[in-house]
């Protein structure tokens, strides 16, 4: 079937424009993303119902069937997510949270150390960010209450902990929704100069936000520096009245908690290594951890791991007997019903990023660009841009569902195919997308952060916006530098000067 050519039109804008303005007026991403595929469907088939049929059967097919066989990539993904529901379910009736806060309460001697703990502990609940918000919360929680830190502190370490760690590691359930999002991206463009992990991670050290957003929560819980209402917040909770929170649930032991993480870990990352050395010996090149890492095959490994870390979970509840038969068939049911949600906007991004690429939005949009803005201020302004998307919809996997193909479509076009101009829009739009998602009322995780620390929710969104604005200028400023420099470094130097200079205007005031 031949498709209409939309590469001069003004029209080839309309399927992610359209998109974008129904997220941010309904608020309901997948519907608004189905009616940009459908749309865009209709006009790449000229408007012949038959043929628009054909061209959604292919484009969805195409997401799971290739020419050679299964799309085994993106079948793994998918794969990965429900063992990542079903892992976060065996946690929680594991009693790992309520033995991991009975053994803190134990060794911290004060507010700083309990403040430290809560922020440290997304080093091993990273996988997600939804397990991240309400595990550390139930963990941290009674901690945090006997040292009298305020439920809004807490709120924000969560929060500013959870999104931001996730969009950094490839082991993850984020990593791997952006791993696969990037993979297509690279095949569109035929950029053959990194692997979709090595892509992956030079975004990461670009992702100034998500960066400095941790950076800002160990300083704050250190220096207890304490803006806007969070100061006051801090204030009502240290004249209040004890309200340490009591224990309660299965008692289970640390190692339900360490263990199962820990196998996740490992065996993702040597399954990683081994792959990639099978790449990379298939291609007569010498051993290499960089080579290995570049060259592995992400699902298979993810999926390795996470299948690992259930069957540790399941071990560890068998050993303690506290969990009934019935119970854990249960657990392993609503673990995959709590990644259904994930799994459908993963879905309807796959097929939009095609839609995207079949109308040739980039081509069109870059053509504007390179006559009417300086490619100098394009990261900066997708960072805006995908901030307030995030903002309006409260979600960053739809934004990225739609901000990375248009970002990437516009950089590529632009900069004849270079990937120094590439990457840095790719991860300014991830970047943006956390911002908006930390500063918005609507979103998930914003909201189980909430529910996490057992916060009012509003409380919660503004104490916790004057630290994410700040980070967001200093951010500004360094994709600034980078779109003038192309210059990774050089951007990140001027985001910590920036934050640096912004943080001492708050003191002295």
């Amino acid at each position: 079937m031949e498709l209409i050519n939309y590469s001069t039109s003004t029209w080839s804008i309309l399927p992610p424009v359209l998109a974008l303005l129904l997220a941010i007026v309904t608020r309901k991403v997948l519907l608004s993303l189905s009616i940009g595929i459908l749309v865009g469907a209709v006009m790449l088939a000229n408007f012949n119902p038959l043929n628009t049929l054909i061209y959604l059967k292919n484009n969805i097919s195409s997401l799971f069937v290739k020419d050679d066989g299964l799309n085994t990539n993106n079948i793994n993904i998918l794969i990965f997510l429900l063992l990542l529901g079903i892992l976060t379910a065996l946690l929680s009736m594991s009693g790992s949270n309520r033995a991991f806060a009975e053994w803190a309460q134990k060794h911290i001697k004060g507010r700083r150390g309990a403040k430290l703990v809560a922020a440290s502990l997304v080093f091993i609940t990273f996988i997600d960010d939804y397990f991240h918000s309400l595990a550390v919360g139930a963990i941290a929680r009674p901690i945090t209450d006997k040292f009298k830190v305020s439920r809004a502190k807490l709120a924000y370490i969560l929060d500013s902990t959870a999104a931001p760690m996730c969009v950094l590691m490839p082991v993850s359930s984020w990593g791997a929704y952006i791993i696969t999002l990037i993979a297509g991206l690279l095949a569109t463009y035929s950029i053959t100069g990194y692997s979709p992990i090595g892509a992956f991670m030079a975004m990461s050290a670009m992702n100034y936000y998500a960066i400095f957003s941790i950076f800002m929560v160990f300083f704050v819980a250190y220096f207890s520096f304490d803006i806007g209402s969070m100061a006051r917040h801090e204030k009502l909770a240290l004249e209040a009245n004890n309200t340490e929170e009591k224990l309660s649930g299965v008692n289970g032991h640390v190692r339900n908690l360490v263990l199962p993480i820990l196998t996740l870990i490992i065996v993702t990352v040597s399954a990683m290594m081994y792959t990639g050395n099978e790449a990379l010996a298939a291609d007569g090149k010498p051993f290499s951890v960089l080579g290995a890492f570049e060259n592995t095959t992400v699902g298979i490994s993810l999926v390795a791991g996470g299948l690992s870390a259930v069957i540790m979970a399941s071990i560890c509840i068998a050993a303690d007997r506290l969990v009934s038969g019935q119970e854990y068939i249960k657990g392993w049911l609503l673990g995959m019903k709590s990644m259904l949600g994930a799994i459908l906007i993963l879905f309807f991004a796959w097929t939009i990023n095609n839609v995207v690429s079949d109308v040739q939005t980039g081509t069109y949009l870059a053509s504007l660009v390179s006559d009417t803005l300086p490619l100098a201020l394009l990261p900066a302004l997708l960072f805006i841009l995908a901030a307030i998307m995030a903002f309006s919809t409260g979600t960053s996997w739809g934004t990225f569902g739609i901000m990375l193909p248009i970002a990437a479509a516009i950089a590529a076009h632009a900069a004849a195919g270079s990937v120094e101009l590439m990457l840095p829009c790719l991860s300014a739009v991830m970047a943006g997308a956390v911002c908006g998602d930390h500063c918005s009322p609507v979103s998930d995780t914003t909201i189980l952060s909430s529910t996490g620390a057992k916060c009012d929710h509003m409380d919660h969104v503004t104490s916790q916006l004057p630290y994410a604005v700040t980070v967001a200028t200093a951010s500004i400023a360094g994709y600034i530098v980078v779109g003038l420099t192309y210059s990774g470094i050089l951007g990140f130097i001027t985001t910590g000067v920036v934050l640096a200079l912004l943080v001492l205007i708050f003191k002295k005031r």
